[in-house]
Parts: C-alpha cells; sequence; structure tokens
C-alpha cells in the first residue's frame, strides 16, 4: 500500500508539473497568436496608406489632367475660329493652322487615353482596398471559436 500511495502521488504529482507546462504553452501559443494578430494589423495598415497615397497621386493626376485638356480645348476653339476665318488674326497661312490643329486633336486623344488609365489604376486601388477589407472580416470571424460559430 505505501508503494502504491507512492506511485500514486507520483504520478499525481507529474500531472501537476504537466499542467503548468501546458498552461505555459498555451500562454506561450496565445502570446504568439497576439504578436501575428498585431504584425498583420500593421501589415495591413501601411498597405492601406500606400493605397491612400497612390489614391491621392492619382487624383492630383486627374485633376492636372482636366486643367490641361480644359487649356487645349479653349486653344483648340480659338483655333477652329481662326481655320473658319471668324477671327481677324490672318498673320497665320491655314497650313501651319492645320498643322497646329492636328497637333491639339492628338495631344487631347493623349490626355484621353492617360485619363483612361489612370482610372483603371484608381478603380484597381478601390478594388484591392475592398478585397483588404473582406480579407479582414474573414480573419475576425475565423478567429471566433468553434462553439460561437
Amino acid at each position: 500500500r505505501k508503494q502504491a500511495t507512492e506511485y500514486s502521488t507520483s504520478s499525481s504529482d507529474d500531472e501537476f508539473e504537466s499542467k503548468p507546462s501546458l498552461t505555459h504553452k498555451a500562454k506561450r501559443t496565445l502570446r504568439r497568436r497576439r504578436k501575428l494578430e498585431k504584425e498583420t494589423k500593421q501589415l495591413i495598415k501601411q498597405e492601406e496608406l500606400k493605397r491612400l497615397h497612390k489614391a491621392q497621386a492619382i487624383q492630383r493626376q486627374l485633376e492636372e489632367l482636366e486643367e490641361r485638356q480644359r487649356a487645349l480645348e479653349i486653344f483648340g476653339v480659338k483655333l477652329e475660329r481662326e481655320l473658319r476665318g471668324e477671327s481677324d488674326s490672318g498673320t497665320k497661312d491655314e497650313t501651319q493652322m492645320l498643322h497646329e490643329w492636328f497637333e491639339l486633336v492628338l495631344e487631347k486623344n493623349k490626355l484621353m487615353r492617360y485619363e483612361s488609365e489612370l482610372l483603371i489604376v484608381a478603380q484597381e486601388l478601390e478594388l484591392e482596398d475592398h478585397q483588404s477589407r473582406l480579407e479582414q472580416k474573414l480573419r475576425e470571424k475565423m478567429a471566433i471559436d468553434g462553439k460561437s460559430k
């Protein structure tokens, strides 16, 4: 009996010794998980800031583009009037004015293509932002306990 009692106390001591190590492992795992979540949140924040800066740059470029298009439009109207003979200035010959008008049309088309590209990039950024938010929601849902799900 004495040996059996010693054996049972020693086995119960092992259980008590293993439980603190188990909780220690659980604590370590919890710390790792929290650290990983914190790093993930920081990365997400950095990506959001990058997208925001990109979006702001695109917005500035679109505004500048709009100003250039307005200036070209004003110049184009003036040039067309000169070509029709509605303007007083007869200093330029017709071939020179036609050449300027075609260059103006080419420049305007180039600006419109560039505007389309910028709008596509802006839409891409918007989709990336939406995807990031959806991924964050998914991570939050996956972090919920199995019982709560």
